[in-house]
């Protein structure tokens, strides 16, 4: 992934949020258009003491990186998880697609059942 990660790119961002294995990113990517905020490795983050001030905020910074992932991350969770869509077969790019942005409707249906309840 880290030797293609340039190319998942559309080309209008300004910030990219990335797990620990995304680590030296910036040193590959050929302009500097792009922010890369790469999460500290577990074992790293493990030996932070918090008790020290920099430490801590070392710490804090790493979960509000860990948030902006987990918002991104989780409508894919839905859709492994809750309509089961683990593999991918091959029926064609439109039938994938199709079903695709079908899912990620009924994703984005599921996410918000309590407030559509209410309604």
């Amino acid at each position: 992934d880290i030797n293609t990660a340039e190319a998942l790119l559309h080309g209008e961002e300004a910030d990219v949020y990335a797990d620990a294995g995304y680590q030296g990113i910036q040193k590959r990517c050929v302009d500097g258009s792009v922010r890369w905020h790469v999460a500290m490795g577990p074992g790293k983050r493990r030996k932070l003491d918090l008790s020290d001030r920099l430490d801590a905020i070392y710490d804090q910074i790493e979960r509000l990186k860990a948030g902006v992932r987990a918002k991104v991350e989780h409508p894919f969770r839905i859709i492994k998880r809750q309509f089961g869509y683990t593999k991918t077969r091959y029926r064609g790019l439109m039938k994938n697609t199709a079903q695709i942005t079908t899912l990620f409707a009924l994703g984005n249906l599921w996410m918000t059942r309590k407030a559509l309840r209410k309604a």
